[in-house]
């Protein structure tokens, strides 16, 4: 089997509501790339990417012209084995790896339907029959991010990751925090997320005066050094995001004793093939995990719900439906939460068919 021909579509995908996150970021409108890899078996692989600005090193518009810079290996290259053909694809064009996690998304889809075969079996083997999902929510008024939590909590909703850091007032997130906590009662996972966001001082003033509930906290600050610190000053579990990126940032939060919990995220790690490894190097180390990735549709969901469902659940702390959060829906027909929880799709490879009329006239197409 070959690669005959890479098409690329952009699609905005706007949130229900508009995510603010701390330090200025929102997320409203983004752009997704969706792409196509189609064989001269008929065959064809779908991947996804959907960086949100200001948030990780990737950036959409960089998607096309970052594969363009690849086609000399793609075109003509044998899909069977995505780890192959990404090993040349990471020596021929270094880095960019929000760009390659839609390539290697494509190819595990292609080679789990020449294996006719659901994608989770190639991931590890189905571990879990449905996996839990984590409710996030937007960084507004206390009062309303209560109201939100409650009603993500009446729909079977039972992790809540809680948003802080918008409004720069750290007494306004220690009620975020508590008024989140106390409308779910005890029992579910609350955790605080700044993405980056604060300050070292900041995270431990929060910390310190939210340190008698049951609350984690999420990538405070920037560097690992500081989450480490805040992690030492509160007392409080730490799940690490943007500072866990590939095997060598995982193995340092491990050793800081910063890592409870870790999100691996498909496009800061550059795909299945990568995310693979990272999920067997954190269930070696009994850090719990998050599967997801930062954004995006059905073709995204999809991808992390397979390996979500290849990972035993010891080490599962949760995964995400993205394409809850968003519109359009690519695949009408793709899985939804049901209470509280989300199985992957049963059809050989990822399965999911995006409809084409949802995605527009293609933005690229290489042969």
């Amino acid at each position: 089997m070959k690669l005959t021909r890479i098409t690329a579509w952009e699609v905005p995908l706007t949130s229900h509501e508009t995510y603010y996150m701390a330090d200025g970021k929102t997320c409203d409108t983004t752009l997704s790339v969706i792409v196509r890899l189609d064989t001269d078996a008929g065959l064809t692989g779908w991947g996804e990417v959907c960086p949100i600005p200001h948030y990780l090193p990737a950036y959409a518009k960089g998607v096309i012209p970052a594969i363009q810079e690849m086609l000399p290996v793609l075109i003509g290259a044998d899909p069977i084995g995505p780890e192959a053909l990404m090993e040349r694809l990471n020596k021929h064009l270094i880095g960019h790896e929000y760009a390659k996690s839609a390539l290697d998304t494509a190819l595990w889809d292609l080679t789990a339907q020449a294996a006719s075969l659901p994608l989770y079996a190639l991931l590890g083997g189905r571990a879990v029959r449905d996996m839990p999902l984590y409710h996030s929510i937007t960084c507004v008024a206390p009062d309303e991010m209560a109201r939100m939590a409650r009603e993500a909590f009446e729909q079977g909703m039972r992790q809540f990751q809680v948003k802080l850091g918008a409004d720069t007032d750290w007494q306004a997130d220690v009620e975020r925090l508590t008024r989140v906590r106390a409308e779910v009662g005890p029992g579910p996972r609350v955790y605080g997320d700044w993405n980056c966001g604060a300050d070292a001082l900041t995270a431990t003033r929060v910390g310190r005066a939210v340190a008698h509930l049951d609350v984690m906290l999420e990538q405070p600050c920037a560097t690992l050094q500081e989450c480490t610190h805040v992690r030492a000053a509160t007392g409080l579990p730490m799940k690490l995001d943007e500072s866990a990126h590939d095997m060598a940032s995982v193995i340092a939060g491990h050793q800081a004793g910063c890592m409870d919990a870790a999100a691996l995220k498909l496009s800061k790690m550059g795909g299945l093939s990568n995310m693979r490894r990272i999920r067997d190097l954190c269930l070696t180390l009994g850090t719990q995990m998050c599967i997801e990735d930062t954004w995006g549709s059905d073709i995204t969901t999809a991808a992390v719900l397979h390996l979500a469902a290849a990972t035993p659940a010891r080490g599962l702390m949760n995964t995400c439906d993205l394409s809850h959060y968003v519109g359009p829906r690519l695949d009408p027909m793709a899985p939804s939460r049901q209470n509280g929880r989300i199985a992957p799709p049963e059809s050989p490879g990822l399965g999911v068919a995006p409809d084409p009329d949802r995605l527009g006239p293609p933005a690229a197409i290489f042969d």
